[in-house]
């Protein structure tokens, strides 16, 4: 390990494929910091499209936490849709099946 440096990774994952940027950045380095370094923006325009949200092995954190020697910062997708929105649509789905099933 260089001076002063941590080993972390950058993690963006489509349905289809996933990119590991493995990175060595300076210690004291916050996840927003990383995922700049790691040049992912620029390659998928819809994370520079959307508000930036992050986990750490699958826990959201803030943009300013400090990242630590192994982590592997996940760079999370925007929901196409509210999961509230999506249980509601489901249900309603449901009660038209249900609604639906016993008449002639």
């Amino acid at each position: 390990m260089a001076e002063g440096g941590i080993a972390i990774s950058v993690v963006y994952a489509l349905p289809e494929r996933q990119t590991i940027v493995p990175l060595r950045v300076p210690a004291g380095t916050n996840v927003e910091q990383a995922v700049t370094l790691s040049q992912l923006p620029s390659r998928f325009p819809e994370i520079a499209a959307a508000p930036l949200h992050c986990a750490i092995f699958g826990r959201v954190v803030p943009l300013s936490q400090v990242l630590q020697e192994g982590d592997r910062v996940e760079v999370l997708r925007p929901l196409l849709i509210d999961p509230k929105e999506q249980r509601r649509q489901a249900a309603q789905a449901r009660q038209g099946t249900q609604k639906g099933s016993g008449r002639k």
